[in-house]
């Protein structure tokens, strides 16, 4: 199974900044083209301060400094250069849906969203939507804000197809802080997993599940239960996977390709529609700023004859 699509993150806030400019960029979207990827998606429009685009909204709201550099507008015009369609992904403000306030989120990316469609909305490479709120579980409020935020972006944009890229509750699901002994386990992942896609059906069409936070013998089992409730509730099912690996002590570092293939082989045994990763540009590219990334892609396109 191929890779066809990849995240776009420059905002990296837990990964390091390349300071690629519109050179680095263009080189980077052959590179993706090369192995067939014809699907980019802006992980996140913002984060807190730190913005992609210069959005009065957030300048003024949420106290965003101005970027140097209309990356939405620039991203847009690669895409549309290299035959590729576009994902937006909306604003994350790292606070306030994190801490439950749904409401006031779903406010922010209401506005965000209205504003993006009025400056981009006509560019050809436009085609969806990413809803950025990455949760595991059933948490509070979640329900709410990804039917609110996607019935939102598809009445706004004449029915452009949303996704969102969950993650499992798995044995590497675990933060800053402490190990996680345990897992939810397969058979409560799709009790919870049923009720949420349940109550967000029509406002989300294609769920991207993260394949890193389970093991490895484990995850072709996760995928089949991700690609049943998705057929059941008419969505489609995506795998993200992470070319960055877990398994190491240092936050991130290219995956071992030995890895990245039985990851790829589960999906495609699954039967998942299509496959795309987190990401790219900094473990994947032979122009990232990690030597082992260009050996990954170098391994990539041995194994599919590209």
């Amino acid at each position: 199974m191929k890779i066809t699509g990849t995240f776009l993150d420059e905002i990296s806030h837990d990964i390091p900044h390349q300071n690629w400019g519109r050179e680095e960029w263009d080189r980077d979207f052959a590179a993706m083209k090369s192995i067939g990827i014809d699907t980019v998606i802006l992980i996140r429009c913002g984060h807190r301060r730190f913005i992609t685009y210069p959005s009065k909204f957030l300048m003024e709201h949420e106290g965003c400094y101005r970027p140097p550099v209309d990356l939405v507008d620039l991203f847009l015009e690669l895409a549309e250069k290299y035959g590729m369609t576009f994902y937006f992904g909306l604003y994350d403000s790292g606070k306030y849906w994190h801490n439950r306030e749904c409401e006031r989120e779903m406010e922010i990316s209401r506005a965000v969203a209205d504003e993006v469609w009025s400056l981009y909305g006509n560019r050809k490479a436009f085609g969806g939507w990413y809803l950025n709120f990455e949760v595991s579980r059933a948490s509070a409020g979640i329900i709410e804000l990804y039917a609110g935020m996607g019935r939102h972006v598809k009445q706004l944009s004449g029915n452009l197809p949303t996704m969102i890229s969950p993650y499992i509750d798995g044995i590497k699901a675990v933060g800053d802080v402490g190990v996680k002994d345990d897992s939810i386990g397969v058979t409560q992942h799709e009790q919870e997993w049923n009720a949420i896609l349940k109550g967000i059906q029509g406002a989300v069409d294609i769920v991207a599940f993260q394949d890193g936070h389970c093991d490895y013998h484990e995850l072709a089992d996760y995928l089949r239960i991700n690609k049943k409730l998705t057929d059941r509730y008419g969505m489609t099912s995506w795998t993200n996977c992470e070319t960055f690996d877990r398994d190491m002590p240092i936050r991130f570092l290219p995956i071992k390709w030995e890895k990245m293939l039985l990851k790829l082989e589960a999906a495609r045994a699954a039967g998942i529609e299509k496959a795309i990763t987190f990401e790219f540009s900094h473990f994947m590219s032979p122009n990232s700023c990690y030597r082992a990334a260009g050996h990954l892609f170098d391994r990539y396109r041995e194994h599919f004859s590209l």
